[in-house]
Formats: structure tokens, sequence, C-alpha cells
């Protein structure tokens, strides 16, 4: 037998895959993950096919170095192909997000001394004949409910019991699972359903049942804020589950993972599995194992989930399936709400999108289920739009008024400013200069108290200088407010023991970090959260009466066609965590742009009218879901090198069923110069055709140049 392998190499340089001989005793299948010799190196390579013979004799082939554990199974191998069409990469990078976490470095399972209880230990307990101190047979009972780690009880009291024959130690596989930050508590037992979320899941099982949900059109379940959706989730999941096949459900922030995890374990225990990156290695190695073996049955987790390695799916779940956080930024470039559709044709299973601010993607393409009322009845928060035209500092009157109010009467508040660090850019007053990232062609923004600047795209950092290098004047102006000045003005203002002010933005460090701030002001009786959109995300804190959107226009001022779908969409989801009390709530949107469309939409809760207006503009100026867009980055140290890969690719491009714009220059990024195309096409598969081929054709000369060529499917 001659097994085909793609070795798993990031050049572009090695296409295909490689046959090698199948040695005596060894028996890979589809999707094994083998050590091979390439060259003169030895990779990891993935069994993409088999096969009976191959062009070379066997004498000339090699044979693998080794067969590496369990490997993929052959769905991903197939999507791995699928994947490198569709976005342009090679398979081999493809194969690389799917392969069991560590297995590059060897990473197996822990090993560690495992204690059980003896049947001379058991007659020893019961009997009670045999001699036993106090502590012996204290250890004994503990070992009555299973094994147990050595380490946890006393490895040398155990040692000791041992060695009379009362207990047996030895070294075995123990799982790694991680340790969850769980917030508030969850009921085992699934609630009364409203009649509209009853109307949802009666749906979804009847497309369950049907066997040809995969054939069918993803479902949308098109909820507001409040209206239960989760709980919709658990019982679609139940339904798959009962159904004897698999689910995965993502949603868009790790932060958002353990809260969910939460919900699902307390419904239906062990069988759930997380798995994402902030995971520790060994967690992250044994959370794949568990559902490769089976023993896991449901996956829970960010964008990378969506590669979780699960037999016979029968549902994959996408919650807040607008969030671009589902877009992945390294080669291949995939979003994972595409590769959900696509795997859940192969397997016959169910697509189910849920949001309250669906994209005007999946409102067009998807049967939508909607939950137009609380579960609890109560009414969505009042919106009241502040103009800030003319006003000069961050917060508008009314919104310091309504804050002090909520201070005093005990309650909480969320303030959502998208914008992290203290101020946006420095300049010298006197001869207009700004401080730029010597990397970037960007400004550096001010941290921490004044103590420092840095890029928010390469890290580069620097002291907040004290005087202008350029004309040596003191008058340095600070520019703009971010997540850290709002929290010090809070504070200086608001704050105390009774009414804490905290913060949640990207700076906050580690996932740990964060979670432990939302539990704190879960917690809280009363008090501030400040940060960028991440608290504008899947949160459940019923006390929140207050919700404040500062500078709301923002979104609005950057060159993207999606500018007022994320503005609406993040007014929205701020006033969904507000108003889940008995106290009702009101929100507070702070804007230079008060008829801005997107603004007046969210003030007045009306998703419907967005989409419809939206997907006008969108038709008339063919943008998705009316046309794919592509865009191809080509970077190199020099701009001269940068522009002239760009242009050989646009030559080599030919007729596109469309518009290609471009090549134009990109601002500098981490030292490097970058220019761009983007392939606006009608027919999407002949224009990732086309570019995949220019880019193949241009990768020599890249290569040749120092250059890189990225291409971005759906960008983001």
């Amino acid at each position: 037998m001659i097994a085909r392998v793609q070795p798993l190499t990031t050049t572009r340089a090695v296409r295909g895959s490689f046959d090698y001989r199948i040695a005596p005793g060894q028996a890979p299948v589809v999707g094994s993950l083998l050590r091979i010799p390439f060259r003169s190196r030895s990779l990891l390579g993935v069994v993409v096919e088999l096969a009976d013979a191959s062009q070379l004799p066997p004498e000339r082939l090699a044979e693998p170095e080794a067969v590496l554990g369990p490997g993929i199974g052959d769905d991903l191998v197939a999507l791995s192909a699928w994947m490198a069409a569709e976005y342009c990469s090679t398979r081999a990078r493809a194969l690389q997000l799917m392969i069991p976490p560590g297995a590059a470095a060897g990473r197996g399972p822990r090993l560690a001394l495992v204690a059980e209880l003896a049947d001379a230990g058991e007659r020893a307990l019961s009997s009670g004949e045999a001699r036993l101190t106090d502590r012996q047979r204290e250890l004994l009972a503990a070992l009555r409910d299973g094994p147990e780690l050595a380490s946890r009880l006393g490895t040398g009291s155990l040692r000791r019991l041992a060695d009379r024959g009362l207990v047996s130690i030895e070294r075995r596989p123990v799982s790694r699972r991680p340790d969850l930050h769980a917030l508030g508590r969850a009921s085992a037992s699934p609630p009364p359903l409203t009649d509209e979320q009853a109307a949802a899941l009666a749906e979804i099982e009847r497309s369950l049942a049907s066997g040809r949900a995969g054939d069918a059109p993803a479902l949308l379940l098109h909820g507001v804020t409040g209206s239960g959706k989760t709980e919709v989730y658990l019982g679609a999941v139940a339904a798959a589950l009962a159904a004897g096949r698999t689910a995965i459900v993502l949603v868009p922030e790790i932060a958002l993972t353990p809260q969910t995890v939460w919900r699902f374990r307390a419904r239906f225990g062990d069988i759930v599995a997380v798995l994402h990156s902030a995971l520790a290695p060994g967690e992250r190695h044994d959370e794949w194992m568990r559902l490769r073996s089976g023993e896991a049955r449901v996956c829970i987790g960010p964008r990378s989930a969506v590669l979780a390695p699960l037999d016979d799916i029968g549902l994959i779940v996408v919650d807040e399936e607008h969030e671009s956080s589902y877009k992945h930024e390294g080669d291949p470039r995939y979003d994972a709400r595409t590769v959900a559709r696509e795997r859940a044709r192969a397997h016959g299973a169910l697509l189910l999108l849920g949001s309250a601010t669906p994209r005007p993607e999946s409102a067009l393409e998807a049967a939508r289920l909607r939950l137009r009322r609380r579960v609890d009845g109560r009414p969505l928060p009042s919106v009241r739009v502040l103009d800030m035209r003319d006003r000069h500092r961050p917060l508008h009157p009314e919104t310091t008024i309504a804050l002090a109010d909520l201070r005093r009467a005990g309650g909480k508040a969320i303030v959502l400013l998208n914008r992290r660090g203290w101020s946006n850019f420095l300049s010298c007053r006197a001869c207009g200069r700004v401080w730029l990232c010597p990397n970037c062609d960007v400004a550096l923004v001010l941290h921490r108290d004044g103590r420092f600047v840095a890029c928010h795209h390469c890290g580069h950092g620097e002291p907040v200088p004290a005087r202008c290098d350029r004309c040596a004047s003191v008058s340095v102006a600070r520019h703009g407010a971010g997540t850290e000045r709002i929290e010090h003005e809070l504070r200086e203002a608001l704050g105390d023991e009774a009414f804490p002010v905290m913060r949640l933005d990207a700076d906050s460090s580690t996932l740990a970090q964060r979670a432990a701030t939302l539990q704190r002001f879960a917690a809280a009786g009363s008090g501030v959260l400040v940060g960028t959109q991440m608290v504008a995300k899947g949160h459940d804190f019923p006390g929140v009466s207050l919700g404040v959107v500062i500078d709301a226009d923002q979104t609005l001022r950057f060159p993207d066609f999606r500018a007022e779908e994320r503005t609406f969409t993040l007014i929205t989801q701020l006033a969904g965590r507000t108003g889940r009390g008995s106290d009702g709530g009101r929100v507070l949107v702070q804007t230079l742009a008060p008829e801005a469309r997107p603004i007046g939409f969210a003030a007045q809760h009306d998703s419907d009218g967005f989409l419809a207006d939206e997907l006008r503009r969108r038709r008339a100026l063919g943008y998705p879901p009316y046309a794919s867009l592509i865009r191809v980055v080509c970077a190199a140290a020099d701009e001269e090198a940068a522009r002239g890969i760009a242009h050989g690719l646009r030559l080599r491009l030919g007729p596109v069923d469309g518009a290609v714009l471009g090549p134009a220059p990109l601002f500098r990024l981490r030292g490097r110069a970058r220019s761009q195309l983007v392939v606006k096409a009608r027919d999407r598969r002949p224009a990732i055709e086309a570019v995949g081929r220019a880019v193949e054709l241009v990768a020599p000369d890249a290569a040749r140049r120092g250059a890189t060529v990225s291409v971005d499917v759906d960008p983001q």
C-alpha cells in the first residue's frame, strides 16, 4: 500500500501530496499523522489518500518514520482541500489548523500516579479486622468513590498501604481539564419556554428530523437581546444528542466561552468539551482527544472550534453570528461561519445562526425564526441620542447627571467607548508634529495615565515625550479619549468602595483577568463597567439599568462599507445589556452625527428597518451579499517592490466578472510597505480561482524580492 502524504510546511512552493511506502507493522488511515523524511528534514505529514500503487517504483519511495497516535477524520481531510481552494491558501496550512494541539512538539497524554482501592482494602474497611490508623481508614474510604491522584491524598501514605496489598498504585494517563471561570449559576433543568421560543425550537427539531438539514438553508434565530436564544440553542443541542449525533457551538469571544460552557455542562454534563487558544497546551490537547475519541460529544469555543474533530455532526450553532471575530487573521484567512456552512453540508447537519443584529448576508440567505420579546416580558430600554457637536469633554452633562443619580440609587451601568488607551494621539501645539509609530504609518496612543505611548498594530512603545524633539516646544497636546481616561474620570468623580469603576478591554491582559473583572461586576451591588466593544457581547447582568455609548459615530468615520452595520450593531448590542432587571433601563448615545441612519434605527430598536435599508444600499452599490470581495495585499521592505508585485498580480488576473480596484497603497505596517488589490466579483468561484492562479504566478517573483502576498476572501 502507498500513503499519499501532505507534508505540513508553510511554504507555497511545496504543492500536492507525496507518495510513501507503508512499512511493515504500520497501518495508517486517511487522516493519520505521520513523521516523514522530506528532503533533508524530518516533518509532520497527514495521510490524504491511500493507494495500491505509485508512479514511482516501490524501492524509490521512502517509508514514514512513525505513525503518531490518532489523526484527524477523513471529513477534515476533505475540508482541508476545500479551505485551501476557497481561501487561496495551501492544503498544508489548512491541515495545520486541524491536527491535535501540541502534535508538532510531540505532546501526549499526562501520566500520573493513580491510587485505587484493592479488594483486600475493601475487606479491611468492611470487616474492621485489619489494623488501620484513623488516617489509613480515611484514605481507604476516600478511594471507595473511585481512583484518585496519589499526589492529592499523599503518595507516601498510599505506598505503605500498597505494600500491604490494600491499595494499587500505577501510572496512568490523566486528563487535564480547563479551569473555567463561570459567571453566576446555571440550572440543570430547562425552564418553561415562551411561545416564541417553543415555536422556534419546534422548527429546529423538524429540520433536524428531516434528514436533509445539510442541503437546506441555514436557520437564523433573529431574537432581541434577552429573548432567550441560548435556551433555544440548548434545546437544539438536546435534540441533536437524542438523535445520536454531535454538536458544535461557536461563540465570538474567548471571554464568553466559560459562561456558555457553564450553562451547557449544567444541562449535559461531562460530554461537553471546550476548545480555545487560551487553554494551557496540555488542557487543549486533552480536550481535543476527548472529542476525537467520542468521550465528549459537544464542543464549545470561538472560531477554531468549527474544526473540532467530531464525527456525525448533527448541529452547528453560531451565536452572535454578526461578529467579525469569526474571521481568522492568519493564513488561511477563513471565516468560521462559511466553514460551518461547509461542514454542515458535508455532515448533513443543521446550521443555526443567532443574533439580535444579524448580518445583511444572513438575513437574505437564511430562513428566519423570530423572537420579538424578552423572556421576562420586560420592554427594551429607552434610547436617548445626545448631540455632542458643541461639547468639548468626553461626557455629556446629561450622562454625568445620570451616572451620579445611579450612584445615589445604588445601581449598575455599562459605559462603552470602542477605543482603548488614554488619548488618541499626541501633537506639538507649536509645530504641529504628531507622534507616529516608527514601524507603522499610524499615530501612537497614550496609555496608563500618561506614562507611555504605544502602537496598537505592532506593539511598539516609548515614554511620553516631555518636549518636541523637532522644535523643542514643551507644549505637547493630548487629543481624544480612550477607555483608560474615561475610567480615570469616573473614578475621580464617582468611584468608591460602594460604587466601583472597572475596565474591560484588550489591555486587561489575560483571559483570567477579564473573567475576574466580569465576575466582580456581576457580584457587585452597584458600580460601572467601562470598556470597548467586548462589554456589549453576550453578557447577562440583570442589575444593569443604564447604558452609555460614547462617540457612537466613531465607526461611521472608517472607509468601510460595513461601517453603518457596525454602528447599528454596537449601539443595539450595548442597549441589550441594560434593562434586564426589575428597574428597567435606558441608554444614552453620545454622537457627533445624531441624524445618522444607523443611530436612528438603533434608537428605535428597528432591526428589520435597518436590514431592509442596508440591503437596498448594498444592492445599489454592488456589495455583499450581492457580490463577493477578495482583498490581496502585497508587502515588502520597500515601496517599489510592494507596488511592483501588486501590478504584476493585476496583469495576471485577467478579466473578472465585476471590478478590480487598485493597486493602491496601504499604510506601512510593522516596517513593511504595502499595496493592495480588491476584486469585487459577481461570480464568486471563478474570481477566487483567478486570484489563486495569479498568486501562484507571481509567487516566485515575490519570493525573489522578499515580498509576501496574502489573500483575504470576504475581508472584514
